[in-house]
């Protein structure tokens, strides 16, 4: 072959690669409905019955009265509000070395990459080299022919070209579909933050209220220990029985059982956050809380329900889904129509390695296959078996939104009530301090004994375990509320 027939095929190889190029540039049709995010929610609120914009105040700590604001998010450092340095520093550090997130964060550079990968071999034609040699025998006889059997070494050289032409648009939803999927893992990324901090600050407080009932309850103790010493010297005197030792003994016992389970759940609440923050429990350096690190935010940021879709990450992660469902049901319909793959060779055979490259060496091929399914009964299987996922992926996403409506409704409707209830025990609170105060002077008077006395402090110390457990619930709803709003975006990957 000369210089002008090897520049003449090389022209064809050229026009073939250059006009699949155009084809594939024309197929841009793609299988399936295109994905249409579902309608926001059309309520106007959360709840059945209209919320106050303020919730009541009470004295006294954390009794604040906490406004309602409409907003478009939350605070992204929503914790920042609650004003405790600590627990700022150890979600800082749970961000950095929890194994939850770690583990989250690798999930979804998995999808990533495996969305890269597809993306690489489907959207763009593959190209291989190759240089091989190989020695034959040939024996004339083997074609009814006389003469010597020869035995020679021929080798090959040549770049190929192989695409599948996206006629109807399958790689296209493939791909679609794992970006979907892809944009799910980031999402789970978000919720995982968004739990990993609830988490922490609820657990925090918890603990701070475990140690204010704890300091309490070994109040009560002391007070029940002395009247028992007391009715001790009473009975000595005379002045008492038996039974009444045997009567204050039991509640001494009782209040010391009481102590224990108390000790107990802080002890577990300082294990769970050192977990949460990537250590082992037992490395120790864990900080503690008390309710005075904690400051109740005086107005809330409400998302109103057409909005929480976009700031909820379940929910954006369950419309991730519904999304990769929808694409991968155009997958299913795009296995009904032709498939066209085109391949393309440019190379070159010789007898020898000096004549590989020469000018009469060069070979090339041009290969274009569609193939059309004509009965194949496990396609239309596929086709609504795809077409089932969808349906399932909507009912699901349908389903969160209605669990995350639900959800701010509740802790909507906690934060009020909560607020009453805080200001109703306060009353008592300060009603067993007064009650205190009164007995503290007629003491002083010698008008009562000093057992009544001991009674009084015992009641107001009652009252003040009830009114701390009231104080953490309403930093742990308003919490719950920062949560339910979605916490605010990270912008992580």
């Amino acid at each position: 072959m000369n210089t002008f027939d090897r520049c003449r095929h090389r022209s064809h190889l050229l026009r073939f690669v250059a006009g699949s190029g155009l084809a594939i540039v024309l197929a841009s049709c793609a299988s399936g409905p295109d994905f249409m995010p579902p309608d926001a929610p059309t309520v106007s609120r959360y709840t059945d019955t209209a919320l106050p914009e303020r919730t009541v105040s009470a004295a006294g700590a954390h009794g604040n009265s906490q406004h309602f604001i409409e907003a478009a998010s939350v605070a992204q450092q929503w914790w920042r509000e609650l004003g405790s340095a600590r627990l700022n520093a150890l979600i800082n550090q749970a961000f950095q070395s929890s194994p939850t997130l770690a583990s989250a964060r690798a999930t979804l550079r998995q999808a990533e990459h495996i969305y890269a990968a597809q993306a690489g071999s489907t959207r763009y034609p593959q190209v291989d080299a190759s240089l091989g040699g190989q020695r034959q025998r040939i024996s004339p006889a083997a074609s009814g022919q006389t003469g010597e059997a020869q035995e020679f070494n021929l080798y090959n050289a040549n770049v190929g070209v192989h695409y599948q032409l996206d006629l109807a648009g399958g790689n296209r939803r493939a791909l679609e579909a794992l970006a979907a999927r892809a944009d799910y893992q980031r999402y789970q990324l978000e919720g995982a933050r968004l739990s990993l901090a609830a988490t922490i600050t609820t657990t925090a407080i918890t603990q701070a209220r475990l140690s204010a009932q704890i300091q309490a309850m070994e109040n009560i103790l002391g007070v029940q220990e002395e009247q028992l010493e007391i009715a001790r010297e009473q009975l000595r005197l005379g002045q008492a029985t038996f039974d009444d030792i045997l009567a204050l003994q039991t509640q001494v016992e009782q209040t010391r059982a009481d102590i224990v389970p108390l000790r107990q759940q802080a002890a577990q609440h300082r294990h769970r956050l050192a977990v949460l923050a990537g250590r082992a429990p037992g490395v120790g350096g864990m900080p503690s809380f008390e309710l005075e690190d904690f400051t109740l935010p005086v107005e809330l940021a409400v998302v109103v329900p057409s909005e929480l879709v976009r700031q909820r990450p379940d929910i954006q992660a369950a419309e991730s889904l519904l999304h990769a469902a929808n694409a991968e049901y155009g997958v299913a319909i795009s296995q009904m129509y032709p498939q066209l793959n085109l391949s393309a060779n440019l190379g070159s055979q010789a007898l020898t390695t000096g004549a590989l490259f020469s000018s009469g060496s060069t070979v090339w091929s041009l290969i274009g296959q569609l193939t059309q399914p004509l009965f194949n009964p496990g396609l239309s299987a596929e086709k609504r078996a795809a077409l089932a996922a969808l349906d399932a992926a909507a009912a699901n996403y349908q389903s969160v939104v209605l669990e995350s409506l639900r959800n701010v409704a509740d802790v909507l409707q906690a934060l009020d009530y909560g607020a009453q209830a805080l200001a109703a025990q306060a009353a008592a609170e300060a009603s067993a301090q007064a009650s205190l105060q009164s007995m503290q002077r007629q003491y002083a008077l010698g008008t009562v004994s000093y057992l009544q006395l001991l009674t009084a402090q015992q009641q107001a110390q009652q009252s003040r375990i009830s009114l701390i457990d009231v104080q953490s619930q309403r930093l742990i709803d308003t919490t719950l509320l920062y949560q339910a709003m979605g916490g605010g975006h990270s912008g992580e990957v």
